[in-house]
């Protein structure tokens, strides 16, 4: 239960680039570290951490189009793979499709609650009221941060027995193939020069 309420307090502080700005403290090579922290394995969330930043390397926000959740699919995909055991491979083939449907919830509150609160900025501005605004930024920066945080909080509460449990179903030749595929990523992103 407490290590459930600390990844939620790494996915808030992670999540707050919408209230504060972007740090880059969001990103899975110090999610990584952070939930390597929280579980008592640093040097593994830090290995998986960097494992998933390749793979989300160029998940980044431009204009209107919305990356999957790299907050998220990092966490619970670390924590996931280093409470079930299991190896880099797992901590990607989980954090992937984790962050895609965090992305869905995502979506639907920038899509919903973030009109609703600029309209309400947008009365206070015409009051001239620039606390009322700071405060409808705030609390729509941060209620994206507190929903994903209840989303890692309760998804490592459910989730990691049925995880540990769906792992063991997978073949061990789709596992072996995991590996081989995530320790091809490593050199090849090492070796690549700014100019490729």
């Amino acid at each position: 239960m407490v290590e459930a309420l600390l990844l939620g307090l790494v996915a808030f502080i992670a999540q707050s680039e919408y209230a504060l700005g972007t740090s880059l403290i969001s990103r899975p090579i110090v999610t990584g570290l952070l939930t390597g922290l929280v579980l008592g394995d640093v040097q593994t969330g830090v290995i998986m951490g960097a494992t998933l930043e390749l793979a989300f390397i160029g998940s980044f926000s431009v204009g209107a189009s919305i990356p999957p959740d790299v907050v998220t699919g990092g966490i619970l995909g670390v924590a996931f793979a280093i409470t079930s055991g299991a190896g880099t491979e797992t901590a990607l083939l989980l954090g992937l499709p984790i962050a895609t449907l965090t992305l869905i919830l995502k979506n639907i509150y920038l899509g919903m609650f973030i009109p609703m609160l600029s309209q309400r900025a947008d009365g206070y501005a015409e009051r001239a009221d620039l606390r009322g605004i700071e405060r409808m930024h705030l609390i729509a920066g941060f209620g994206l941060s507190l929903m994903l945080a209840a989303v890692v909080t309760v998804s490592f509460l459910v989730g990691s027995n049925a995880v540990k449990s769906l792992l063991d179903t997978i073949p061990e030749f789709i596992k072996h193939g995991l590996s081989v595929a995530t320790g091809i990523i490593r050199p090849s992103a090492s070796r690549c020069s700014p100019g490729c």
